[in-house]
């Protein structure tokens, strides 16, 4: 058993940490770089990796969102460092108000693709709850991902089936102090609400803590959803010059993602009201004109019903 990582001693007895040490075996591998904001979830993940063996490489991100996020940042680095890891603070521009924790969050992954083709993230299995709970009130209950590939990135996430609990109380055995994110306190924020006042009142609501039966849901819509994609994949060359009018016999929920996809592969940016607006040219069909869909250099780009297919045209 291992007694340091790097400076810090490991304690004797660590349920907590011993949690996060079995979920990250499964993914180990020489070298891995982790994403490390410094809060309890990321900084525990370095800590059980290094623990298993793995020489760690932890990016800390400086989003420049907050007064004093520099000094932020250099600290996680520290933390990295006095447990072995080598540590690089990166420094990036993102625009603050509506959408800011995707621009924040496309940027960071921006950021890691330069110096990695993998990162891990500290995403745990309250995470995928509350991420199931958004995705619903937007009409898309959806899950995350263990472990998926963007185009110049992987991203792990080994902690999905460990709860925020033991990421807390793995700090806590270790004698860390993670950093408390002062947005994790704002309601503003939608997830934030969810997790301090959503989640309480279905516990009390369900009788038990709702966040197991919530990541489960979550995982079973991303199992779904890897069938219909890859049924997709495998029959994408159907609509490459157009997509044919036939497709209507298809199940509505693979037909609006086969459609999704023929929109995608022409770059256009797809919504459910712009997929319900183009499937009514296929499935509620009764001499109507062309959908709009985007714009291009000559013009507006539309989706029309011609030839026994749809075509895209400017």
């Amino acid at each position: 058993m291992v007694a340091k990582i790097g400076e810090l001693v490991l304690p004797r007895m660590s349920p907590n940490f011993l949690e996060l040490r079995k979920a990250v075996r499964p993914y180990l591998h020489d070298h891995v770089h982790i994403g490390l904001s410094g809060g309890p979830d990321s900084l525990a993940l370095v800590a059980a990796t290094l623990a298993e063996g793995v020489q760690v490489s932890a990016m800390c991100i400086d989003h420049n969102l907050q007064a004093g996020s520099r000094a932020v940042a250099e600290n996680a680095a520290a933390l990295a460092r006095h447990m072995g890891a080598h540590a690089q603070v990166h420094s990036i521009q993102v625009s603050p108000g509506e959408g800011m924790e995707a621009a924040a969050r496309e940027a960071r992954y921006a950021s890691f693709s330069q110096l990695t083709d993998e990162i891990w993230v500290g995403h745990t299995m309250d995470d995928q709850a509350e991420t199931y709970l958004l995705g619903g009130l937007r009409g898309n209950p959806a899950g995350m991902k263990d472990a998926f590939r963007r185009p110049e990135l992987s991203v792990i996430r080994p902690l999905l089936g460990v709860r925020r609990a033991h990421t807390h109380g793995a700090c806590a055995e270790l004698g860390l102090t993670p950093w408390q994110d002062p947005q994790n306190f704002d309601d503003a924020f939608r997830r934030v609400s969810i997790r301090n006042k959503v989640i309480p009142l279905l516990a009390e609501v369900h009788g038990g803590d709702p966040v197991p039966g919530l990541a489960l849901a979550a995982r079973r819509a991303v199992e779904d959803a890897e069938v219909v994609e890859g049924d997709v994949e495998k029959r994408r060359h159907e609509w490459q010059d157009g997509f044919p009018i036939a497709l209507a016999a298809e199940p509505t929920g693979l037909r609006k993602r086969m459609l999704a996809d023929f929109l995608r592969g022409h770059g256009i940016a797809v919504s459910s009201r712009k997929i319900d607006a183009v499937d009514r040219l296929l499935s509620d069909w009764h001499g109507q004109g062309g959908v709009a869909v985007g714009k291009s250099d000559a013009g507006r780009l539309e989706v029309v019903r011609q030839s026994g297919k749809l075509k895209i045209t400017d």
